[in-house]
């Protein structure tokens, strides 16, 4: 079997951290996080600028605000929430098998990182590059190795930057840690301070046989736990891959700078998570919340997949501008869809093409000035309505689609559709048409072919019936073309639908 060895990641004040990882300028500003409802609302979580200025947990609002220069900011599980799994996602790259050891307000998750010397090193170059991997994603965490689970997990709480526990030392390292680390009921740690039992190295001495006739079989088990020798059955969780940036404010914005300031930070968030796996942004939803209950929702889908901050920002702030927000924000939320970016090799002597950033961005121009519904790919409709389409987003297929050299050079009959189609006045024999004029010219029809009749949605308002006639005819200059005329069934109209070329 193989050896035991875990690390665990633990960030201290998590609900001051997750608020503050996408605020960088509050960094150093002392910061309170307020929890319950007004106006008994008290301190949950503070920064270490905050602690210095005399700011403790459980301090009320009404205390915390005669603090000068105290800046206050409403807990948010939403946030919380999204930075967890940041945190989570980070830890993700070390190692796949990971358990969550979160207590109170504090965020934390043992890896089981045995065998993965040949990866990253021994456990303290891993434990340097957990650490630094968690400061780049805006998380402030202690980080500690050893054999044992509980060990790792009580030595990270307790400890500032790396440790490193060998083996069979487990009890030693532990000693000096506070007995409040076993988060013990009041009851009982009301007795050991009785007793006059403050830290884990005097807990540990004491005869097992004596604690547990006293406490209880589970005393046994804190023994264990302070020497470092409680065995534990590890529970790993799943870390789902989810790109994702939620941030909450804490007045409502109206200026759409503001939203812009933050979606930036938002945007190299995700794209520095994306990178970690190779990865680039496929596409970019944005979502808000308004005041009076309002929702806002649109998303951005580029030709290609990028990674590029400024083209993304670029996209974000024409949507805006295209399709600003109807009330004033409460909460914005960023979520990305992965993509493997794409690499064009040109021929040595191929001209240049354009970067698809400026096509998405000329895209979303002329989206603004003409509608959504009026730039982008046409796409065929499932019906047998003549010219039915619909309009998508514009995205580059994976593969090629230049047709082979040998279908490109038979010739091939295109028919060129007349956006809109010239109403004409068609003279008929034997109920078919022998004559027609349009607004220029006149046209003698040599051989027409048809009706080809077609109809649907007879059971809605928007009902058609239509039948269509090829055309061979010719000009008064003797010039032959070859056509399409359709008749409206309904209104009993003619119209000059296409030429075939």
């Amino acid at each position: 079997m193989k050896e035991e060895l875990y690390a665990c990641a633990y960030a201290a004040e998590f609900p001051a951290q997750a608020l503050l990882r996408l605020r960088k300028e509050l960094e150093s500003e002392p910061v309170a996080v307020l929890e319950g409802c007004a106006p008994q609302e008290t301190v949950c979580s503070l920064n270490r600028p905050a602690h210095l200025r005399g700011v403790s947990l459980g301090m009320t609002r009404l205390e915390a605000e005669s603090i000068p220069g105290l800046r206050l900011l409403a807990r948010s599980l939403e946030t919380e929430a999204a930075a967890r799994a940041v945190f989570l996602e980070c830890a993700a790259h070390f190692s796949p098998r990971i358990e969550a050891a979160s207590q109170g307000t504090a965020c934390a998750f043992v890896l089981d990182i045995a065998g993965t010397e040949r990866l990253f090193g021994p456990p303290e170059a891993l434990a340097q590059r957990l650490r630094a991997r968690l400061a780049s994603a805006g998380f402030r965490a202690s980080v500690a190795v050893s054999a044992n689970f509980h060990a790792a997990r009580l030595r990270a709480a307790s400890a500032r930057g790396i440790a490193v526990i060998p083996a069979e030392q487990e009890a030693g390292f532990l000693a000096m840690l506070p007995i409040s680390l076993l988060n013990l009921d009041e009851e009982h740690a009301e007795t050991f301070a009785i007793w006059g039992i403050r830290t884990l190295g005097e807990l540990a001495a004491l005869p097992e046989s004596d604690l547990v006739a006293r406490l209880g079989s589970q005393a046994a088990a804190w023994r264990d736990l302070a020497r470092g020798a409680l065995r534990h059955t590890f529970q790993p969780i799943e870390a789902k891959f989810s790109l994702k940036e939620f941030c909450g404010f804490d007045t409502p914005v109206e200026q759409i700078d503001s939203l812009l300031f933050m979606g930036a930070r938002m945007i190299d968030c995700l794209i520095e998570r994306a990178a970690a796996r190779a990865l680039s942004l496929a596409s970019l939803t944005v979502q808000m919340e308004l005041e009076g209950g309002l929702a806002y929702r649109r998303a951005i889908r580029p030709a290609l997949a990028t990674a590029d901050r400024k083209f993304l920002l670029k996209l974000l702030q024409l949507e805006l501008a295209a399709h600003p927000p109807q009330a004033a924000v409460l909460s914005l939320t960023l979520a990305a869809e992965a993509g493997q970016s794409s690499q064009v090799q040109l021929g040595l002597f191929a001209p240049q093409t354009p970067e698809p950033s400026r096509l998405d961005v000329t895209i979303a121009r002329l989206r603004a000035i003409d509608g959504d519904d009026r730039v982008g790919s046409p796409v065929l409709e499932d019906t047998h309505r003549p010219g039915s389409f619909r309009m998508e987003s514009f995205a580059v297929p994976s593969g090629s689609t230049s047709p082979k050299s040998s279908e490109a050079s038979r010739p091939r009959l295109a028919l060129r559709r007349m956006r809109p189609p010239a109403p004409v006045r068609v003279q008929l024999r034997a109920l078919q048409p022998v004559a027609f004029r349009d607004r220029e010219r006149s046209f003698k029809v040599a051989a027409a072919y048809g009706p080809w009749r077609t109809s649907g949605c007879w059971w809605s308002t928007d009902a058609w019936s239509v039948e269509e006639w090829d055309v061979l005819a010719e000009t008064g200059s003797g010039a032959s073309v070859a056509c399409l005329l359709v008749r409206d069934c309904a209104r009993n109209e003619w119209w000059l639908e296409a030429f075939y070329d």
